[in-house]
């Protein structure tokens, strides 16, 4: 398993950060199954194809399905990483864990949905004629609403979970550098969900206009806002020495 390579590795911890877990857990083996599902579910095509012309047509889903993969793995990595942090175990982790694997699950299709829409239009393939359009104008803020809504979700419930951490930090003996981690984790979650929040009230209020040129952009602040708390992380860090 994948897990048990990183755990052998001690794969990016910068931090020098002491794992409290080094076994696979039942919570992360329910994990693992779930996420492995979800990937089952992004699969370009369910079927192998029978002629040149369909293997081209699943082809076009390649793109989404790269972006989807790559995004759900990185959801999956963060989780790995606070539980090889922190080994929690707790009903409270259990819950908020379930959550977690509850929107995944949910948000699968929405997600390749979304990204297959915008592979197709970028690179420019027809609408199959005499098909429904993919989507009506009017429909756009309510996309941006579930898509968002889904941002919101995960970073939300990631944010919690490192806040857990944080205010169990004397029993789990966290030293100064991984409160200030932990800490510096629920902002960066928070803070990626807040921008979702955002999102979902441009689409709900601004139209659809707003919903289709602005909601969906809006997450480019991101960049600013990851090397915002970088910078300052970099001298929190330096100050405790």
């Amino acid at each position: 398993m994948i897990r048990e390579k990183l755990i052998d590795s001690g794969v990016s911890e910068s931090l020098k950060f002491r794992w409290r877990s080094h076994e696979i857990s039942r919570i992360e083996g329910l994990s693992d199954a779930v996420f492995a599902f979800a990937v089952t579910l992004l699969v370009v095509s369910l079927e192998v194809p029978k002629t040149f012309e369909e293997l081209m047509h699943a082809m076009r889903g390649f793109g989404s399905f790269a972006i989807c993969f790559a995004l759900l793995f990185v959801v999956w990595f963060n989780q790995y990483k606070f539980f090889r942090r922190y080994g929690l175990q707790d009903a409270l982790t259990i819950i908020i864990n379930a959550v977690l694997l509850f929107v995944v699950l949910f948000y699968v299709y929405p997600l390749k949905f979304v990204f297959k829409m915008v592979i197709d239009q970028l690179l420019g393939f027809a609408h199959e004629p005499g098909s429904p359009p993919t989507i009506r104008s009017n429909q756009t803020p309510l996309l941006m609403q579930i898509y968002s809504g889904g941002v919101v979700a995960v970073f939300t419930v990631f944010a919690l979970m490192y806040w857990n951490a944080y205010r169990r930090r004397g029993e789990l003996g966290l030293d100064a550098r991984q409160t200030l981690d932990a800490r510096l984790n629920i902002v960066d979650n928070a803070g990626i969900a807040l921008i979702g929040v955002l999102s979902v009230a441009i689409a709900t209020f601004g139209g659809p206009v707003a919903a289709a040129v602005v909601a969906g952009p809006i997450y480019f602040l991101i960049g600013p806002f990851k090397f915002a708390l970088g910078s300052y992380s970099a001298r929190a860090y330096k100050r405790i020495g």
